[in-house]
């Protein structure tokens, strides 16, 4: 069999997170000799910056690249996560995290929740926290890195980071233009097609055109290819989803940095709270149908943790996803394939697994239907399970204090997460397909969290007696509870770590 040469030359429209994410990957595992990789961003167009929060993935992708964890941190001034804090959700008064770790042990091929549940009937257990490694280390705001001499429990530690995304971004952008990147600051101003209907050549403000065999669209909510030259056409899903607005604005740092995102929920859509090194990221994530912007801004300025350091900022969005992601020559990552709002940290996630996902069936010449096929089903499988996660947070609510909260509490939610929620509340069994993205210790974080309690719990976790049962679960919270006792706060972490300024 002939092997057909790979693609000579990639062009990547956009900058920020997604354009030089994407950038930093081909670099690091395409051949310059064989592929010229080009991306064309303009300094006179913003970018959303979002993504200063993310799930342990991130750390899987900085890996692939070889970039060094501690020059990362103090790079982006970042901070580490291990997991979210959920106020107000279920009702006022409520609280609950999601963390990034797994919750005691498995016994007998049972997962540990399991025996949880049934501990709880038994009025036995300690608070789920006491369980969970990441999560009693939020609880008392302290964090460290396993090391060398860590105890077996705290090597299982799962984190994620904080970080500007701004910094982030250039950061990559210096990682991409070393190694073979060429980088034009223009504007496209045309897009010319071939009679296939793929795109041919970009037309530039002040450079020459450019013509290349593939494309890549990071330019953000309008889809400069994908949507304007394309047509894929989008999914909008504010009916379920129904939080389209934000407003963002920084404040001063606070004495201590918290290992987590915070997200509280407002009278129509919620508060995020993100603690970097330099300042705290806030915004106030809303829906413009049962919310003006000068009441969210009002909002805002009420609920920040600290004086402002800047002035806020509107974003407007459609939840939701193109209804092709790959079209002809043109993939679109990041916000030009779709967007779910921030509520769990995925803007990132969804960047890098879709420059996975393209690694894995990079194009030959020729590109394959096949291909283009695999792309888009995996594509659409991933996000909307995703989807269906975020609804979750807003449908399993006991609150019915404004219209926002009864609308989401009423609204006809996918049959999807209709068979999620059934299977768990009768059976105490979470279903996942597809190797969806969140695993079932995430579900189960926000189904309990939530306030939904099963019917039942797995029948296998009767074979162990009580005392038994109780005996192991005591040994989890005793080892948790000691290797958090001996964390130190993260801002001393840091510090002591060289991972930030002196004070």
């Amino acid at each position: 069999m002939n092997q057909q040469h790979p693609m000579d030359s990639i062009v990547i429209v956009g900058g920020g997170s997604a354009g030089w994410m994407t950038a930093a990957a081909l670099a690091k595992n395409t051949n310059p000799a064989l592929t010229q990789i080009t991306l064309i961003e303009s300094s006179h167009i913003g970018t959303v910056s979002v993504g200063e929060a993310t799930i342990p993935q991130i750390r899987q992708f900085n890996n692939m690249l070889g970039i060094d964890e501690d020059e990362f941190i103090r790079a982006t001034s970042g901070t580490f996560k291990l997991g979210i804090q959920f106020l107000d959700w279920q009702q006022r008064g409520s609280q609950y995290a999601h963390p990034f770790g797994p919750y005691g042990v498995n016994f007998y091929g049972v997962p540990f929740y399991h025996y949880y549940l049934r501990a709880q009937t038994l009025k036995t257990p300690h608070p789920i926290s006491a369980y969970n490694l990441e999560y009693h280390a939020l609880n008392q705001a302290k964090f460290a890195r396993p090391d060398a001499h860590a105890s077996a429990i705290h090597k299982q530690l799962n984190y994620a980071y904080h970080f500007d995304a701004t910094q982030y971004a250039d950061f990559l952008k210096t990682y991409a233009m070393q190694r073979g990147v060429i980088h034009i600051d223009d504007t496209v101003t045309a897009v010319t097609k071939h009679p296939d209907g793929s795109i041919n050549r970009l037309i530039l403000k002040q450079h020459p055109e450019i013509q290349a065999p593939f494309y890549i669209d990071c330019s953000g909510f309008k889809g400069l290819l994908i949507e304007e030259a394309l047509h894929s056409g989008y999914e909008d899903w504010r009916d379920m989803l129904p939080c389209d607005s934000a407003i963002a604005q920084p404040s001063q740092c606070l004495a201590d940095i918290l290992p987590y995102t915070k997200a509280t929920a407002r009278d129509a859509g919620w508060q995020w709270q993100i603690p970097l090194q330099h300042r705290i990221g806030n915004g106030h994530v809303f829906s413009s149908r049962f919310m003006d912007t000068q009441t969210a801004i009002d909002q805002l300025a009420q609920h920040l943790p600290s004086p402002a350091v800047g002035d806020p900022r509107e974003i407007h969005w459609q939840n939701g996803k193109r209804r092709a992601a790959w079209v002809h020559n043109v993939v679109a990552i990041g916000l030009s394939a779709g967007f779910i709002e921030p509520l769990e940290s995925t803007g990132l996630q969804l960047v890098q697994a879709a420059i996975m996902r393209l690694l894995s069936l990079f194009p030959h010449q020729q590109i394959n239907a096949l291909d283009v096929a695999q792309y888009n089903k995996h594509t659409n499988e991933e996000i909307d399970a995703i989807r269906d996660f975020v609804i979750l947070h807003y449908k399993a609510t006991q609150r019915e204090d404004t219209e926002f909260w009864r609308y989401v509490k009423a609204m006809p939610i996918p049959d999807s997460l209709t068979h999620k929620i059934d299977m768990y509340q009768h059976t105490g069994r979470i279903i996942r397909n597809n190797n969806e993205l969140f695993d079932e210790l995430s579900w189960f974080s926000v189904f309990h969290g939530q306030g939904i309690a099963p019917d039942h719990y797995h029948p296998l976790a009767d074979n162990m007696s009580a005392q038994e049962m109780v005996g192991h679960m005591n040994n989890i919270q005793d080892a948790i509870a000691s290797t958090v006792a001996s964390m130190p706060a993260q801002q001393a972490y840091l510090q002591s770590n060289q991972l930030m300024p002196k004070a």
